[in-house]
């Protein structure tokens, strides 16, 4: 694609061709509630003009349309212009070449993919009576973007990602209801999941059994407790609690980690990475080589041995900062404009084992999934917890009901005093920034203090 570039005086263009197709297939007890394929697709352009931003979009991609979004982005650039002059920014004016695609398992087909879920059903009927209700869900996704710059960028760049949900749900000792999830996720398309009926039986296996330990739940005890965080859990945590903050545009936005630079924000444990493609020479679940401002993607250490090191940033907010650019802007549909976001954020492994870290714990919680939550640019956080364990004696013991952790991350990271030498990654939600944003997030276990919710 060659870049129909504004009038000359410009400062920056961009022009972006984006295509989004997925697939969603959902059965609920053995009725198929949703089978649906869709595509999506536009061209963009931004441009950036003595201070100001002008962007358009069309759900158009031919070359009229790609010069007519150049030529409006243009206009609305020069239009807020007459809000006056803007103090001069200095872009990063770096550029990128390269072209990334994925190479993965031919697509499954939509009736092997029916017929799995009608398996997967009558096996749970045949050896789950107790259930109230079982439901299995696939989707996957394919990004497909041609960016091309002023400055001399031009790149295709692909997100492909799949998820694999299955739901029981049962009716407690008091007859209240109970629901469970378990998410496969991963890079590629869900043939790239490889979903065989005997690995599925063994983790539909696992979820009953944690779904009738949850039926005869205790009530957790309220306050402070020594909890020890499984990897899922761990890697949610990096992400709403530490990641949002360490995102450049919130940092200008006021966010507290903007003044703590240098400091210790964690314990010396504890250190989280967002990674732009790969971890110890393995493609990521979500692999950006080239952003859509055609900066290359370099991975950014954001704490390193409990110490804030840096931060994700876009062009923009690199130059407002005085940082580099880590190619960390992405749009989730044509007509998104970029934003920073983060790409696969974790904590890396420390040294212990988890069957040692459970083992020192004589009284505390094992916390293994979170079913929502949030938190803000100054690292307070509240999470659902909707599977977890009592540890009595340094043993798994009873499951508790649904509760809440709570905290700030600043100082629930002050008190990690072990991170396990294992390493788990996700992909199957979404984060959330004025658009979507496909992501995944990794993570170790962490034993650490948190404040739990009791009756």
């Amino acid at each position: 694609m060659t870049t129909p570039f504004a009038p000359a005086g410009v400062d920056y263009a961009e022009s972006r061709l984006h295509e989004l197709r997925k697939t969603r297939l959902v059965m609920v007890d053995g009725n198929l509630t949703a089978n649906s394929e869709t595509t999506e697709g536009g061209s963009s352009a931004r441009v950036f003009d003595k201070g100001y931003w002008g962007f358009a979009s069309t759900p158009a991609m031919d070359d009229e349309a790609v010069q007519k979004v150049a030529k409006k982005a243009t206009e609305n650039a020069r239009t807020m212009c007459r809000f006056g002059d803007q103090p001069s920014l200095d872009i990063p004016s770096e550029s990128h070449q390269g072209e990334y695609g994925f190479n993965g398992r031919p697509p499954l087909p939509q009736s092997e993919a029916i017929e799995l879920l009608e398996g997967l059903n009558a096996h749970c009927r045949e050896k789950y009576p107790t259930l109230k209700s079982a439901s299995f869900m696939m989707q996957q996704e394919n990004h497909e973007k041609r960016l091309a710059t002023s400055n001399g960028s031009d790149g295709l760049s692909t997100i492909n990602r799949s998820a694999f949900y299955i739901i029981f749900s049962a009716e407690d000792k008091d007859g209240r209801p109970v629901e469970l999830m378990e998410a496969l996720s991963g890079r590629g398309g869900l043939s790239d999941l490889q979903l065989s009926m005997a690995g599925l039986e063994a983790k539909m296996d696992e979820l009953h059994g944690h779904l009738m330990a949850k039926c005869n739940a205790v009530a957790p005890r309220g306050g402070k407790q020594t909890v020890i965080i499984a990897p899922p859990l761990a890697g949610m945590l990096a992400h709403e609690a530490m990641g949002h903050p360490c995102e450049a545009d919130l940092v200008l936005g006021g966010a507290v980690t903007g003044n703590l630079v240098g400091k210790p924000v964690a314990s010396e444990l504890v250190t989280m990475v967002d990674l732009a493609n790969t971890y110890e020479g393995e493609e990521l679940m979500i692999p950006v080589y080239i952003d859509d401002e055609g900066t290359e993607a370099k991975d950014v250490t954001l704490i390193d041995k409990g110490i804030l090191k840096s931060f994700m940033s876009s062009r923009e907010t690199a130059a407002r900062l005085g940082i580099p650019a880590t190619g960390s802007a992405r749009a989730y549909t044509f007509n998104d404009e970029p934003l920073v976001r983060m790409r696969n954020t974790a904590i890396l492994p420390g040294q212990s084992k988890l069957e040692a870290m459970i083992a020192g714990v004589e009284d505390g919680y094992y916390l293994l999934q979170t079913g929502n939550g949030q938190a803000d640019s100054t690292t307070e956080f509240m999470f659902g917890i909707t599977l977890a364990y009592e540890i009595k004696n340094g043993k798994i013991g009873n499951a508790i009901k649904d509760t809440t952790v709570s905290g700030t991350a600043i100082d629930m990271l002050k008190t990690v005093d072990a991170v396990s030498d294992d390493m788990h990654w996700e992909c199957n939600g979404y984060c959330g920034k004025k658009q979507p944003m496909v992501v995944s997030l990794g993570g170790p276990a962490l034993r650490a203090q948190l404040h739990l919710g009791g009756e």
